[in-house]
């Protein structure tokens, strides 16, 4: 898709359409207003008529529209004018896409960023409307025998700015929306991918792949023999259990100074997730295929950040496995040994993320990162507590929390900050080894994030749990790609600062 801003009169636009917004109560604003003057009341005669009340889900597509020289023209409901926020604006974006594609228009010029949003600007407004319009039209057909392609296709979309001056900041947020759209379709396909093709050994080979595709990364990969000699018993007890071998991905983005330290992002890449000894239960086995989100979000982000070339480093650690049951998988009241030296009683095989996670993140200290962030799909128990709306923030800095929930609202990618107490690790005493790896059920989430702090040395760490947030379920099943967009606007404040 071709994206691009312009400003100029909505009914001087040669193209196959152009897009609206009504408020509730057939109130017109922007492009709507000067299109019904023009057009000698036209769209006020169809709005009366009932056809267009205002009301948020309503589309009406016009053809011929009196003094315009557009094919067509897409009115869509946007709502209560006051009640026009972030999340009605990022519907009605999403719902104009949506219509255009189905109605083969191969070009149009949205005057949806004409429409006041509170405390949003036009940078704010285009950037966000680039995301939702790839998301809208997102189609994962990999390994379908028959693509269902449109006839017509949606080909150019441009974004009206109400002068000439914001032309700049248009044509900037464009690049950074495209960016942020093209990691997370990343992070989806990688996600949506199942579980037969997508293995640690696929992971690897994508991350080289994006290796030679973007500018100032470097890729390297660790073997099991070489997570072996560094001690990551915890790590490789978890592919004991599986033929697949196990891979610690090491993505390296140097866009700032060779001695800047850089910022680490740590993902969880489980590939498939039985349960392994503690098997979980048939229904819905078929999406733990995307227990490998956290994986795909480092992915992700880190390719956006090369796209936009931002003046920082960044690396990823991406400990990859799959956790199946097997013979010589682990067992319940297993001990195993980290790279840390801290020994874990394994009461639960499916708790198997946080493994992973404890010897990537102690790898991770060698590269002194500002910050490491974690990403993992970690526990039901966040389900629980948040739902599939937020993701849940833990963090031992809380500036480094409220930063991440900041970077949340501004991308539509929320996150909500949930605490980090001494009195859960109390949960994670173990009889027999330094900690265990489940704490049981109450506050199942927090004392999972509390283990994983045991691991975090002296460094500024947060971990985010995106269990809920990950992947839909249902009539929508499939990988959102979040959090890519939380990740990449705090790398974007942070690059902002150097």
């Amino acid at each position: 898709m071709d994206y691009s801003v312009k400003s100029g009169n909505p009914e001087k636009q040669r193209v196959a359409c152009v897009v609206a917004g009504v408020f509730d109560h057939r109130r017109l604003r922007g492009a709507a207003a000067d299109i019904d003057r023009v057009s000698g009341g036209y769209i006020s005669a169809i709005a009366r008529r009932g056809d267009m009340d205002g009301k948020v889900g309503q589309s009406v597509l016009l053809h011929n529209v009196p003094n315009t020289l557009c094919d067509r023209v897409l009115l869509v409901g946007c709502g209560r004018e006051r009640q026009f926020d972030d999340k009605a604006y990022r519907r009605v974006n999403s719902q104009a896409a949506k219509v255009l594609a189905n109605y083969g228009a191969r070009d149009a010029v949205s005057f949806l960023t004409d429409l006041h949003v509170r405390g949003r600007d036009i940078s704010w407004k285009v950037r966000t409307a680039v995301e939702v319009t790839e998301h809208a039209l997102y189609r994962f057909e990999e390994f379908r025998s028959e693509k269902e392609e449109p006839p017509r296709p949606l080909r150019r979309m441009t974004f009206g700015t109400p002068s000439r001056r914001e032309l700049p900041a248009g044509e900037q947020a464009i690049a950074v929306g495209r960016a942020t759209a093209a990691g997370v379709k990343l992070a989806r396909d990688l996600g949506n991918t199942p579980g037969n093709v997508c293995t640690p050994t696929y992971l690897a080979e994508r991350a080289f792949q994006i290796g030679r595709e973007k500018a100032d990364l470097k890729v390297r990969v660790l073997e099991e023999k070489e997570m072996t000699e560094l001690g990551m018993g915890a790590l490789l007890s978890v592919s004991r259990g599986s033929s697949e071998p196990a891979k610690l991905i090491l993505i390296e983005y140097q866009g700032g100074r060779p001695e800047d330290r850089p910022y680490a992002l740590v993902g969880k890449g489980v590939t498939f997730d039985a349960g392994g000894i503690s098997l979980k239960p048939a229904a819905a086995m078929d999406e733990m295929k995307f227990d490998m989100c956290g994986a795909a979000a480092v992915f992700g982000s880190i390719s956006a950040v090369a796209d936009l070339r931002l003046p920082i480093n960044v690396v990823g650690v991406v400990p990859c496995s799959e956790n199946l049951p097997d013979g010589a998988a682990n067992k319940p009241g297993d001990i195993v040994r980290t790279m840390s030296g801290q020994t874990v009683e394994v009461l639960n095989t499916d708790a198997e993320g946080r493994l992973l996670l404890c010897d990537a993140l102690t790898y991770s200290e060698r590269y002194k990162p500002l910050t490491v962030i974690d990403i993992a799909t970690l526990t039901g128990a966040c389900i629980i507590a948040l739902g599939h709306e937020a993701s849940a923030v833990y963090a031992n800095d809380s500036s480094l929390a409220r930063a991440l929930v900041a970077a949340g609202e501004a991308s539509g990618d929320r996150g909500w900050e949930m605490p980090l107490w001494d009195e859960y690790k109390e949960q994670l005493k173990s009889n027999f080894a330094d900690t265990a790896n489940v704490g049981g059920r109450p506050a199942g989430s927090i004392t999972a994030a509390c283990f994983l702090s045991r691991f975090t040395g002296e460094m500024r760490w947060a971990h985010l749990d995106i269990a809920g947030t990950a992947w839909k379920s249902g009539k929508e099943k499939g990988a959102t790609g979040r959090p890519v967009p939380m990740l990449l606007e705090y790398l974007l404040e942070r690059a902002q600062r150097h």
